[in-house]
């Protein structure tokens, strides 16, 4: 396994950046993963790791190796595409064993290999299988046992599980991090889920049209977004305008655009937000920290719409200027319905503060 640094990368379409002044180091035997909407630069960077794209400026090293413009096949790294690339008339054997093949291993090493690296993505008993006879799950199993076996120092992944359905990307997801943790092969992960994202990664890189807006652990991105795109892009949250009105020690008091006064503590904001009386600043609340009731800051509005998931139970409940989306867990009990009045409140830890 090997760690990541790139250097001030870009990466030029024509007249377009797919990526600009990407600086990024990634530890030996970590899964990292980029995140970001469709456009955003992740798969660009991918590819230039893979040695797919060569970047238009900046350097990529694999430890203390320079490997910008080397070919391919001599960056010892394996990859998972998103349509997996299965040879359909090839058994999972075959499959498995191609990169070996080409590499020169004897018969024996590689039947050695592939029947261990099998036995390691729950396959054992299919080797002799087509590839049409497989499931969805399996063939990206089979994708990911090939992309293995090779003992690759660098893993990537783009997008393998956007084909899969719900119930199997779950299980994929929790098979692929067994794997990974199991290997310690430094991995790096693309996706645009953020579920994908929050539950198998260490550290997370989020981007937006080709620049960096964050890298940190899942609870740091949640946690502390450093701005309302991550804010908004990591999981559900609730954005509201407001303004400064007053700072006491650690507590800001804040005014919403229809009057309403909430306060929060200082330290919960984004790092380079500064609090100036008379500011204009968002507040970001999750909506499972929003509880019924009242407490700290307590609001009244009417609810506009209520949905049952077998998990909690969600509103989105009308304030007049801005509506919040309410998550309560374990609460089938009393559900209420549209129309209905409801009282709620937010602990002043649980709003966090961003800059416009």
């Amino acid at each position: 396994m090997r760690s990541v640094r790139i250097e001030n990368v870009s990466k030029q379409f024509g007249q377009v950046y797919g990526v600009k002044d990407l600086n990024l180091e990634i530890k030996a035997g970590e899964f990292f993963t980029f995140l970001g909407p469709s456009g955003c630069g992740k798969t660009t960077t991918l590819r230039m790791l893979a040695g797919f794209y060569y970047p238009t400026k900046g350097k990529i090293l694999f430890d203390e190796r320079d490997v910008t413009r080397l070919q391919p096949n001599k960056r010892n790294i394996g990859m998972v595409f998103q349509n997996y690339a299965l040879f359909p008339h090839m058994t999972v054997d075959e499959n498995i064993a191609f990169g070996l093949q080409v590499r020169k291993f004897s018969k024996a090493e590689i039947q050695h290999k592939v029947d261990r690296i099998r036995g390691q993505v729950h396959l054992a008993a299919y080797g002799n299988r087509k590839i049409n006879e497989l499931s969805g799950g399996q063939q990206q199993r089979v994708a990911l046992a090939r992309a293995l076996v090779i003992e690759p120092d660098i893993l990537l992944l783009d997008e393998p599980l956007s084909n899969l359905d719900a119930k199997l990307r779950e299980e994929t997801r929790i098979e692929i991090k067994r794997i990974q943790s199991e290997l310690g092969v430094t991995t790096i992960y693309v996706t645009h889920d953020q579920m994908e994202a929050m539950s198998m990664s260490d550290r997370i890189m989020v981007m937006e049209n080709g620049y960096i807006k964050q890298i940190g652990t899942p609870q740091e991105i949640y946690h502390q977004p450093k701005d309302r795109f991550v804010a908004n892009f990591i999981g559900e949250t609730n954005l509201i305008e407001c303004s400064i009105q007053a700072i006491d020690g650690e507590n800001v008091q804040v005014r919403t655009v229809n009057g309403h006064n909430l306060t929060g503590r200082k330290q919960q904001s984004s790092p380079s937000l500064t609090h100036m009386i008379g500011d204009k600043v968002f507040i970001s609340i999750r909506p499972e920290s929003i509880q019924l009731g009242t407490g700290e800051n307590t609001l009244t509005g009417k609810i506009t719409f209520v949905e049952f998931t077998g998990i909690s139970v969600n509103y989105i409940v009308d304030f007049t200027a801005f509506s919040l989306k309410v998550m309560l867990i374990n609460s089938y009990d009393q559900i209420k319905k549209i129309g209905e009045d409801i009282t709620i409140h937010m602990a002043q830890d649980s709003l966090y503060f961003l800059g416009e």
